[in-house]
């Protein structure tokens, strides 16, 4: 796949290489948003539809992205800890159960568990990176494996880890949490996008997503996924929308007891974001376009010679077969200068993020080969 800067509004200036901070805008996003801005100068245009019809496309897209069997398993919400929310509010817990989580997860995927845990006697198991280097992804995966025993209820991991890209083995770990009846929560703001990812394989308990990073929607917009698990479960709040037959506006008064079918119960409040819901829209429709497999076979190949000249240079990167190749970390050796490094960087205008004593990289379609070579010309001369 070529690239596809052309479609997005860029600096030429600036070497972008930070989409897991936050994605660019298309311009196709924009333009929704900026429409869906003008709909409210007329509210008596805005239709029932507007408030059902634009959130139902929007699951059916996602539901492709991800290959959800059901459309109406996925809900829409504000944030990954609102996703994260509805679930810790319907899984229960007892004195001794265990919650397992890996070391520097994102806090929102963390602080939930964290609460729930105290308030029953719960606990936490993190299961930390290991000390060595070597074979450092699957010594990782396979002390999350042996971390799942009897007394596990949940395993709440990203498909990749935030900081560094680390894979995560989902099918195995889902495996082996089945084996206990333990529920599986994978916080996908990191990877859905940009890497393939099969609801129907893994078959987990929720799948969360914020959509401003490798789903390239707006700010404050995310989905999530929730499972059979949750069928029966209680939201965390109580919405009108939401409700069995809301969209019969003139019969609102009648209160319902039941909720729309599969997991809209879930949904947050004013979902319809008349703004927000047609930029995510467009966003997951061209995400659909491309393809996650095509995405990540092109960051694959912007980064084939950058990898082996960065590790002859003594920079240690994970090996690829426990590695995304959208988003990882470039760990530095003794002899390496930090802060030189940083400073060279930002002279050249290469945007990117530093997490402890690694540099995250994190291209995407609209990046060039070229702006990765660039990359490793200013490490390899700084690692002298």
């Amino acid at each position: 796949m070529e690239c596809q800067k052309h479609l997005f509004q860029f600096k030429e200036s600036v070497t972008y290489l930070n989409c897991g901070y936050m994605s660019p805008q298309l311009k196709r996003v924009e333009e929704a948003g900026i429409k869906g801005l003008k709909a409210k100068r007329n509210p008596f245009n805005i239709s029932t539809d507007d408030f059902f019809g634009q959130t139902e496309r929007l699951r059916t897209e996602f539901a492709k992205t991800i290959n959800a069997a059901e459309a109406n398993r996925i809900t829409v919400i504000p944030s990954v800890s609102y996703g994260m929310a509805n679930v810790a509010h319907n899984l229960s817990l007892s004195f001794g159960d265990e919650i397992v989580v890996v070391g520097e997860q994102f806090p929102s995927n963390v602080y939930p568990w964290q609460s729930l845990a105290r308030k029953t006697n719960a606990k936490i198991i993190t299961v930390s990176a290991p000390d060595t280097l070597k074979d450092r992804g699957r010594i990782w995966n396979e002390e999350i494996i042996e971390a799942i025993n009897p007394r596990t209820k949940l395993v709440a991991l990203g498909n990749i880890h935030w900081a560094d890209g680390t894979l995560f083995d989902l099918k195995s770990i889902r495996k082996k949490s089945r084996e206990y009846n333990a529920w599986l929560v994978i916080d996908g703001t990191q990877s859905v996008g940009a890497l393939p990812f099969d609801v129907q394989e893994i078959e987990p308990d929720a799948l969360v997503c914020a959509g401003y990073k490798w789903l390239m929607g707006p700010y404050s917009m995310g989905l999530a996924y929730y499972g059979s698990a949750l069928d029966e479960g209680t939201p965390v709040e109580e919405n009108w929308i939401n409700r069995y037959k809301s969209e019969d506006f003139a019969n609102l008064v009648n209160y319902n007891d039941g909720y729309q079918h599969g997991a809209l119960r879930y949904e947050v409040g004013e979902h319809s974001n008349f703004i927000l819901v047609p930029m995510m829209l467009e966003a997951i429709k061209q995400i659909n376009t491309w393809g996650p497999i095509n995405i990540q076979a092109h960051c694959r190949q912007l980064i084939v010679d950058l990898v082996p000249e960065l590790h002859k240079h003594g920079f240690w990167i994970e090996d690829d077969k426990y590695r995304a190749s959208h988003l990882f970390g470039i760990r530095l050796a003794e002899h390496h200068d930090m802060e030189q490094i940083q400073q060279a960087l930002k002279d050249e205008n290469i945007i990117v993020s530093y997490r402890g004593d690694s540099i995250r990289i994190s291209p995407n379609i609209y990046n060039e080969k070229s702006e990765l070579d660039k990359l490793a010309e200013i490490l390899v001369a700084h690692s002298s």
